[in-house]
């Protein structure tokens, strides 16, 4: 699938990447059928669409019971589920993402996150691989995430800071109080 902008279109964006993954992401949510489908969809640099098999239940369990825990330690902003965020490589969405009163409203009126909110959070799924993970963590971070945190299928939490994205530290500095392991 080409992209789902018409050539005008991507010549108006090319030059400013968050420009273009916003007109596509704007198409996109406007598409009642896609909107219809059961998959997870993300885009790649090209503006393509990239669709993932639904989670299994268990991966939406967690997702809310980081974002119950988030919502709940950490009420200074907004919590969000399936979290858009513009990226060198396309929109890719965090499981959980949390965020700042100012980053929020730096994004109001926007489809996506053209910053990445303070935390994102990936669940990772049996399907995931490796290197998909560690290039999100990177993609998060390269557009302001102060920290990522991974999720593992058996509900440990690896936090990983700004300062040492390759290291994993015991605990958030930015919500302390949230557990090494979800159930």
């Amino acid at each position: 699938m080409s992209s789902v902008l018409e050539t005008v279109d991507q010549v108006v964006v090319q030059h400013d990447r968050d420009a273009f993954n916003l007109a596509v992401w704007d198409k996109l949510i406007a598409d009642s059928e896609l909107a219809a489908l059961p998959w997870r969809i993300e885009t790649d640099e090209h503006g393509q669409v990239i669709m993932s098999p639904p989670p299994a239940p268990a991966h939406g369990n967690s997702q809310s019971e980081i974002a119950r825990l988030l919502g709940n330690w950490n009420p200074g902003g907004k919590v969000i589920t399936e979290c858009p965020i513009s990226t060198r490589k396309g929109v890719k969405a965090a499981d959980v993402a949390w965020c700042s009163t100012s980053v929020w409203e730096a994004t109001e009126g926007k489809s996506c996150f053209v910053t990445a909110p303070e935390i994102c959070v990936e669940v990772i799924s049996p399907s995931n691989t490796a290197s998909e993970i560690a290039e999100k963590k990177t993609l998060y971070f390269e557009k302001g995430a102060k920290e990522v945190w991974l999720v593992s299928v058996g509900g440990e939490v690896s936090f990983y800071p700004e300062q040492d994205q390759e290291s994993a530290v015991f605990s958030s500095s930015i919500c302390p109080e949230f557990p090494a392991k979800i159930s």
